[in-house]
């Protein structure tokens, strides 16, 4: 049986417990495999996703530039369970399909060690909730595998989560001025 790792390397699409709820995961750099997640949920194809990251180096890999004032505003919500949403360049790395034109990625750096490990193998992921659109998110991997079925790679168990609250997403504006969306 493939690691969870070799699935995500491979393009495929893996259902996993995050620090905050179960999300639907693949890997961010691939267009494709961003595409198919929205096909899987059911998402609203204008509506961004969160990218979890291991560290500042994989944020930055995705066209957000991370100054040394920026990192300390940073360091306060990280590694946590606030998403923060960041300014990209594309000219650098096109990233239209993960922003969806609103010209922000809203990253997160995890409180689990373990699973930013993971993220440090398998590169940046995009992470919406295992939910198709609409529904309440799956708190277990056995309803996450009644939403998705076969139309999802690999799941990995990691038990029932009791707080289905997504992470609070805040947007730090290149004035450093933070302003919460979603608490």
């Amino acid at each position: 049986m493939k690691s969870f790792v070799s699935v995500i390397k491979e393009g495929g699409v893996a259902v996993i417990r995050t620090d905050t709820l179960y999300g639907i995961v693949g890997s961010a750099l691939d267009q494709h495999v961003v595409e198919r997640i929205y096909c899987i949920k059911n998402r609203d194809p204008l509506k961004p996703v969160v990218v979890l990251v291991a560290d500042y180096e994989q944020i930055t890999s995705l066209g957000a530039a991370v100054t040394p004032s920026l990192r300390k505003d940073l360091d306060q919500y990280w590694p946590g369970k606030v998403s923060v949403i960041l300014p990209v360049n594309d000219s650098s790395t096109d990233t239209h399909y993960i922003h969806k034109g609103t010209g922000g990625i809203a990253f997160r750096i995890p409180e689990d060690a373990d699973l930013r490990k993971l993220i440090k193998e398998t590169g940046p992921l995009v992470a919406p909730s295992a939910n198709p659109e609409g529904e309440p998110p799956a708190r277990t991997i056995t309803e996450a595998t009644a939403y998705f079925g076969d139309s999802v790679d690999y799941y990995l168990d990691g038990g029932e989560v009791t707080d289905t609250k997504p992470s609070t997403l805040v947007r730090i504006t290149s004035s450093t001025k933070v302003e919460v969306l979603r608490d």
